[in-house]
């Protein structure tokens, strides 16, 4: 296309590879995003296609941060993808030789370039035209004026909103460690030798200093939407921020933080629910989830953790459990379980046998239903967004939480899908260890010997909204599947303390009667009961 027309531009080099391409350019643009995450709140304000440019020299994170932003807005439920021009380039050359490749002079070499970006932006076209992408992460360096001339022109022939994500940093210390960290096993540097490959990165980012023109925001750049990151986020600078999309990237950006530290996720100790098959309640701990807690205890101090925070819920089996644990701990509302409405305190046979419909609802979308004056996981996932960002923030953290909770952040973590996400596995009286690594996240798992029952659910052979066309899936909000009559109720609900307002006729109060009958040593003191992780499910 016509906005896509010029010479090579040196300031146009791939951004930070985190491997080797493994499939055809072909098949980048006609690949399904049946994995990805459906859309959700976040993306319904969003109403424009979106290109986040990255804009830095080597070896300043660009990929790290595009990974993780990447990772944050398909969580949120915007679909998003990384576009690497590392990975078009090793297709393109199938072997690196030397920093001479990304000379501003060699001439063969930028022809290359030039072409590996404009395939880019064409796949960049095809997946939000055609593949229900809302927002598309160019990961390059483009560190001159005329690579991101050539990006604005092609944004606004096909309507795109542009916000550049610039990293800047001159810590030599922090430049060799990501060399140290990232590019000795990068694809480029197969034979791997820490001196040879540090030399060659140097000389590699010594090309790019030749040509690279930061963003100006004073003259040049004042009316273009960006942020710069200064020194691995020691600094901000934020300049015209345009809509909600682009607040909510600037409010992650500024959140993470690159720092060694480790998050223990586990739930609560068994639970007498539990043990009865009843999700919500307040119910406190089993026997087996006492000794759960003090096994998490002798887990706690064999770790030798340090500058350990624990942070649990508001509700009584996560405050048992880290009351056995002997040091101080947070308790957190929003860590509270997944509300499950006028279905609290009931068996899943039981909401089979009085609400079929909404049982069967359930299995079509898990991650959509919304159970009637509750929640579905998707309204969870909003809730669970500020622990998201203390998690980014802090150090060494055990989070004592509950089923429902505990898969919201694993999928953060380890990137899963809304499909995948209610059916994540998350056993009693396991621990998970999540340490961040460069450009993903390793998981440990502690095994605690301590008997539980089997509260996980596995996916139906069926389910779905096979009647929905996929695309349509990603791109639009859907209003959570829940009946057409909501329950308002108090968030203090439990056995004893029914709703305040009348029962939707599909959900007769009548039938409820046994269910509310007053068993005053399960009233709730804390807020909404524990519903996902009580039954299997």
């Amino acid at each position: 296309m016509s906005s896509l027309a010029g010479g090579g531009d040196p300031g146009g080099g791939d951004g930070d590879p985190p491997r080797a391409a493994e499939r055809p350019t072909d098949s980048r643009r006609t690949e399904g995003r049946a994995t990805e995450k459906k859309c959700s709140w976040a993306s319904y304000m969003t109403n424009t296609s979106t290109m986040i440019v990255m804009i830095g020299l080597p070896a300043r994170g660009k990929t790290y941060m595009s990974k993780k932003l990447t990772r944050y807005l398909n969580w949120i439920g915007v679909p998003t993808k990384v576009f690497n021009l590392g990975e078009y380039r090793r297709e393109a050359v199938q072997s690196y030789k030397s920093y001479d490749f990304f000379r501003h002079d060699n001439a063969e070499a930028m022809k290359i370039r030039k072409q590996c970006a404009l395939i880019a932006l064409q796949d960049v076209k095809m997946y939000l035209n055609e593949e229900g992408g809302q927002i598309a992460v160019f990961d390059a360096t483009n560190t001159t004026r005329e690579r991101r001339d050539l990006i604005l022109g092609f944004a606004q022939e096909n309507s795109y909103k542009v916000f550049f994500v610039e990293s800047v940093c001159d810590d030599p210390d922090v430049i060799a460690e990501n060399i140290m960290d990232v590019k000795v096993s990068s694809p480029d540097y197969p034979e791997r030798n820490r001196e040879s490959v540090m030399e060659d990165f140097l000389k590699r980012i010594e090309c790019y200093k030749v040509t690279y023109q930061p963003l100006d925001p004073d003259q040049h750049d004042k009316d273009c939407s960006f942020i710069q990151v200064i020194n691995v986020g020691q600094r901000f600078l934020v300049n015209r921020v345009r809509d909600y999309i682009q607040s909510k990237i600037v409010y992650y950006l500024m959140n993470i933080r690159v720092h060694s530290h480790s998050i223990y996720l586990c739930r609560h100790g068994e639970s007498e629910h539990n043990i009865q098959g009843l999700i919500g309640g307040d119910a406190g701990l089993s026997a087996r989830g006492k000794e759960f807690a003090r096994a998490l205890r002798g887990f706690v101090e064999n770790q030798k953790i340090v500058g350990l925070k624990v942070w649990t819920s508001q509700l009584k089996r996560t405050i048992q459990t880290a009351e056995a644990l002997g040091v101080p701990y947070e308790q957190w509302k929003i860590l509270n379980e997944i509300d499950a409405g006028v279905c609290e305190e009931m068996s899943y046979e039981m909401i089979r046998d009085k609400y079929p419909e909404e049982y069967a609802m359930r299995d079509q979308d898990k991650y959509h239903y919304r159970y009637p004056g509750g929640e579905s996981y998707q309204d969870l996932v909003q809730r669970l967004e500020p622990v998201i960002m203390e998690l980014e923030r802090q150090g060494n953290v055990l989070v004592i939480c509950h089923q429902a909770v505990m898969r919201c952040l694993l999928a953060y973590f380890l990137d899963k899908s809304a499909d995948d996400l209610p059916y994540l596995k998350c056993p009693l009286h396991v621990v998970l260890k999540l340490t961040p690594v460069a450009y993903g996240c390793k998981v440990d798992m502690f095994d605690l010997k301590v008997e539980a029952v089997n509260t996980h659910r596995n996916r139906p052979l069926a389910c779905g909204r096979h009647d929905v066309p996929p695309a349509l899936l990603r791109r639009n909000s859907f209003t959570p599947m829940s009946s057409q009559d909501q329950v308002k109720r108090p968030r203090l609900f439990s056995v004893g303390n029914p709703p305040r307002t009348p029962l939707p006729p599909a959900l007769d109060a009548t039938q409820e009667s046994d269910e509310f009958t007053e068993k005053p040593e399960t009233l709730n003191c804390f807020s909404p009961a524990d519903s996902d992780d009580s039954v299997q499910k």
